[in-house]
């Protein structure tokens, strides 16, 4: 394991906040790229890993003409498998790009253009979140896959200051992880305490 040299360039991925989401998502739309509204979407809903999230196929997503509410799947890294699920506007985002480049139950959903069989590349998509964090005007390499893997995960938690449920969602094994994956600190910690009457 390589040590973390740079905070910044090597650390923990800061999520997207609520509102730079929409702002990503209305430049996606207005350029009616409906494979990163897609892509933007399901990432955040799923709270899945790149690895994860890369090898979905359309069969793993949806039938037919029919994207599944919620889904389960075992994780690759973890073998444990987490359920999510898919809200209104990404079944929305996935049907129509399904449609656009009729795909077939078999192919997987986020495709590669060049290598036949084949998703995505796991930089290429790197290079499509960062390009995302560089048209917000924000550092780009403070961003990365993980930044779409928490961005959910720290809006749950954010509301509802609910560690265990932000575990499950994110199919963490130890509430540690999950602790130090959300970035609580120390005071967050005394503040929910304190606010919280036994």
């Amino acid at each position: 394991m390589k040590p973390e040299l740079n905070h910044n360039t090597t650390g923990v991925k800061r999520p997207f906040k609520l509102e730079e989401i929409w702002r990503i998502r209305t430049r996606i739309e207005i350029k009616n790229n409906l494979m990163q509204l897609a892509l933007l979407n399901l990432a955040i809903d799923s709270k899945l890993r790149s690895c994860d999230l890369l090898s979905l196929k359309v069969r793993d997503v949806a039938t037919f003409d029919q994207v599944f509410e919620r889904v389960q799947l075992t994780q690759k890294k973890t073998g444990i498998e987490v359920q999510f699920e898919i809200t209104l506007r990404t079944q929305q985002s996935i049907s129509r790009w399904i449609q656009e480049v009729a795909l077939e139950s078999s192919d997987y959903l986020f495709r590669s253009l060049r290598r036949a069989n084949q998703p995505i590349s796991y930089s290429y998509y790197m290079s499509i979140i960062r390009n995302w964090a560089e048209q917000l005007g924000l550092d780009s390499d403070l961003y990365g896959t993980h930044s779409m893997r928490r961005t959910k995960a720290t809006l749950v938690y954010a509301r509802t200051k609910n560690v265990r449920a932000v575990q499950l969602l994110l199919g963490h094994t130890k509430i540690d992880n999950t602790i130090r994956y959300l970035g609580i600190e120390i005071e967050d910690a005394i503040k929910i305490s304190r606010e919280t009457d036994c």
